[in-house]
């Protein structure tokens, strides 16, 4: 892994290389000097004014030439790093009390850090987009002229995290008549227990990546409109996972006799959960997964190797091509029908037609199959997007274009906060700015 310097020096010279002219480079330095220059002192005069008050000198607008607060109060200052949106102040000296300096909340610095949180935001977004942390560590220096260790950049991408820790826990104030679940699986690192020693010395945990598995829901509403609501890490996509799903649901507030259907690709444990947890609500099983599940039996008996149309003799494998298309598109049509009657009827006619040349798919495909017509409860308007579990896989294809680049996760929290990312970007991309329906 390269140093924070050889880092430095790589994209300095990337960036000089491609996109900076020397005297754009010399402009850029004396601004952000002159800049941070200002803000330190500003910040630091600031910071002594502040301290003052607070040990009952809020009278003077400066202390007298001289004077010094009461030693038994004050104990000289310490330095810390301030990133701002000229560049990380790497030395701003805080006055420093007695005892009590972890406990105390600078208010200007608090101030300060509110007026410019367009950076982090960026940092965040791109962070989303699926940057790595050593991707992060380069768009900082290039957009503040500074290199942060991964430590320093990993606090700043946690800064959304207490924005998702209250987004889930706010409460629902509208219970969706339908909801979609499904689980989309990680690798996240957890501690095995031992350490090692890196060659600076440094004792670490010994890290292992382990699969765990992101169970989510995704809310459909009556005129259409459609948000991710929760979710959860589980180990697997059993009943006790999907339990955890349902409880952090209904203690936000979810109105299980509201829910009418709970749409599954028919993940394991989702039924027998919702019999302890919401018993009332009916399943729907996803109509493309039950189709792509029959496929797997057919046994192409009696091919057609002569093309009805062209009158070409076809290999075997594209008349077995020809075969599975044509069955697929006709076991998906069945569910295309407006009413609950027609597609009976058309299923009645699919099973007639593929009995002899595939029973076994035929009976396959029949099996258990009244859970997949449960969607005709609702309006037909509202069929294209309840009948199978795409709109939350579509979300879910978006999170791992950015789950692939990152590989394994270093915690469970950096994975969640991707997630939520992703989630902020893909409602702003459709508009959804109410997501989730919270109070």
């Amino acid at each position: 892994m390269a140093t924070i310097g050889e880092l430095k020096t790589q994209v300095e010279r990337v960036w000089r290389a491609t996109c900076q002219t020397p005297w754009e480079d010399l402009l850029e330095q004396q601004l952000r000097e002159s800049a941070l220059v200002g803000i330190k002192a500003t910040l630091e005069a600031a910071l002594v004014e502040e301290l003052n008050a607070a040990l009952g000198f809020a009278h003077f607008q400066r202390l007298p030439s001289g004077s010094k607060p009461p030693e038994q109060q004050r104990s000289g200052s310490f330095q810390r790093q301030l990133l701002t949106s000229y560049g990380l102040i790497s030395s701003l000296h805080v006055p420093k009390l007695r005892r009590g300096n972890a406990s105390r909340n600078w208010q200007i610095l608090t101030r300060y850090q509110r007026l410019a949180p367009r950076l982090l935001d960026q940092l965040l977004y791109v962070y989303g987009l699926g940057l790595s942390l050593r991707d992060l560590q380069e768009a900082l220096y290039v957009l503040l002229g500074q290199t942060l260790s991964r430590e320093a950049v990993s606090r700043v991408t946690e800064q959304v995290q207490a924005s998702m820790q209250a987004w889930r826990a706010k409460p629902l104030h509208q219970t969706p008549p339908v909801l979609i679940v499904d689980g989309v699986w990680v690798t996240i690192l957890y501690p095995t227990g031992t350490t090692w020693v890196d060659r600076s010395g440094h004792v670490r945990q010994q890290m292992r990546g382990q699969e765990r598995v992101i169970l989510a829901a995704l809310a459909v509403y009556s005129e259409g409109s459609h948000q991710l609501l929760e979710y959860v890490v589980a180990e697997n996509e059993d009943t006790t996972g999907w339990a955890r799903l349902w409880m952090a649901l209904l203690a936000r507030g979810l109105d299980p006799k509201q829910v009418g259907m709970v749409v599954s690709d028919g993940s394991k444990g989702v039924l027998e959960s919702l019999r302890t947890h919401m018993p009332k609500v009916k399943l729907q099983r996803c109509v493309v997964h039950k189709v792509r599940s029959f496929e797997r039996n057919l046994r192409y008996g009696e091919l057609e190797l002569l093309e009805a149309q062209s009158q070409q003799v076809l290999s075997e494998d594209l008349a077995r091509q020809q075969r599975r298309n044509a069955i697929s598109s006709e076991a998906l049509a069945i569910f295309q029908e407006p009413t609950r009657a027609l597609a009976e009827q058309r299923l009645a006619e699919f099973e007639r037609k593929w009995q002899q040349l595939e029973a076994q798919a035929v009976k396959t495909f029949k099996h258990g199959l009244k859970r997949c017509f449960t969607f005709y409860q609702f309006e037909q308007a509202l069929h294209p997007l309840v009948r199978s579990t795409n709109l939350i896989e579509r979300f879910f294809r978006e999170f791992r274009s950015r789950a692939d680049e990152i590989g394994a996760f270093p915690n469970q929290t950096s994975c969640l906060l991707v997630f939520h990312l992703v989630l902020l970007r893909e409602h702003a991309k459709h508009d959804r700015l109410d997501f989730a329906k919270t109070g």
